[in-house]
């Protein structure tokens, strides 16, 4: 999904003759190769523009001509998940036990609990969950302290409570409002206590948090990364 301004987004994913050119004649192989398996087959990747910033459900809604009748996935790309197993493929395993549809969920702190939608529990099944409800932002009395995080796995029913829906919090499309309403009709809503590490890249703390996780957890990275993280510590005690 993308919208007018961002087309980096598109370039990403397409190939950089310029790039690849500079590298030959620099005889930088090595970055040759690591930038020739990022390339993509023609046609793997298709993109629907959003075209008025309507929110996430709206998003969803505007490429109900590619996912068909069919049961899909959406992920957010602001929230980094560091998992073994990466947090989707949990979420489809899980998903052909329960049917139905899934979200990724987490237990977050009272003070945090406003900023997300949160499932309202039929019944805990410690790592799977039934939702009876979910709820938007709550700003008072949450139904529970386990939030929905970007990633989740829908049906076609879902995406068919987005035609005609009515904007929610914040003046938006809210994904959320059509996950609910479906949870309520048929209680085939389910949230998944992932295994893993969420990292929250939409803010700035989370993006720097996430650096450090992923360089600290790189091979190649890893001392030198640590040794300047070590050093930086050390510079802050003496200082204090």
């Amino acid at each position: 999904m993308t919208a007018r301004g961002k087309s980096a987004l598109e370039d990403y994913f397409d190939h950089a003759p310029h790039l690849e050119n500079s590298l030959k004649q620099a005889n930088k192989l090595d970055l040759l190769r690591t930038l020739a398996g990022t390339d993509m087959a023609p046609g793997t990747v298709a993109y629907v523009r959003q075209d008025r910033p309507l929110g996430l459900g709206h998003a969803v809604w505007c490429a109900r001509r590619f996912i068909g009748n069919e049961p899909f996935a959406v992920i957010l790309p602001d929230d980094v998940i560091a998992a073994d197993k990466p947090c989707l493929q949990q979420m489809v395993e899980a998903q052909a036990d329960t049917g139905g549809s899934m979200v990724a969920v987490m237990e977050v702190r009272p003070d945090q609990i406003s900023s997300y939608g949160v499932i309202d529990i039929q019944e805990d099944h410690h790592k799977i969950v039934r939702a009876k409800d979910l709820v938007e932002k709550p700003r008072s009395n949450p139904p529970s302290n386990l939030a929905v995080v970007g990633r989740y796995i829908l049906t076609p029913a879902v995406l068919a409570r987005l035609d005609g829906a009515k904007t929610g919090a914040g003046g938006e499309v809210q994904l959320t409002d059509a996950i609910a309403a479906e949870a309520r009709a048929t209680g085939d809503v389910f949230g998944l206590r992932f295994d893993g590490v969420r990292y929250d890249c939409g803010s700035k703390a989370g993006a720097l948090q996430a650096a450090v996780a992923f360089g600290l957890a790189s091979d190649e990275l890893h001392d030198e990364f640590a040794a300047f993280l070590h050093q930086i510590v050390g510079f802050k005690r003496a200082a204090e």
